[in-house]
């Protein structure tokens, strides 16, 4: 299970690292087929200087990868709701693939 954290036109500080650490191995709590996790972490672009955008990928065997993004101006508090809607949409692929669940 790899964990990676990447920074575009921003450098990921260790500090931020470890944050975003924590809170993206806490998803591989929802689901064992998880086999990768990335979080860019952005500056800026289209959306202004003090903007960030966070974005969540899981990479699950045998289904879509799940995207999770949000923007915002607090980059922390992004990490964590960033996790929040990927952790959902975990918790929801899993009630799906849950035997007697009709589509």
């Amino acid at each position: 299970m790899r964990i990676d954290v990447v920074g575009r036109h921003l450098e990921v500080t260790e500090a931020i690292r470890e944050h975003a650490h924590a809170k993206l191995e806490k998803l591989t709590q929802f689901f064992d087929a998880t086999q990768q996790i990335t979080m860019t972490l952005a500056k800026g672009g289209s959306h202004g200087h003090d903007t960030f955008e966070v974005e969540v990928m899981v990479e699950v065997e045998r289904h879509e990868t799940i995207v999770a993004k949000v923007l915002g101006e607090d980059l922390y508090k992004l990490i964590e709701q960033a996790c929040q809607k990927a952790a959902r949409q975990l918790k929801d692929l899993k009630e799906k693939l849950k035997p007697g669940h009709h589509h």
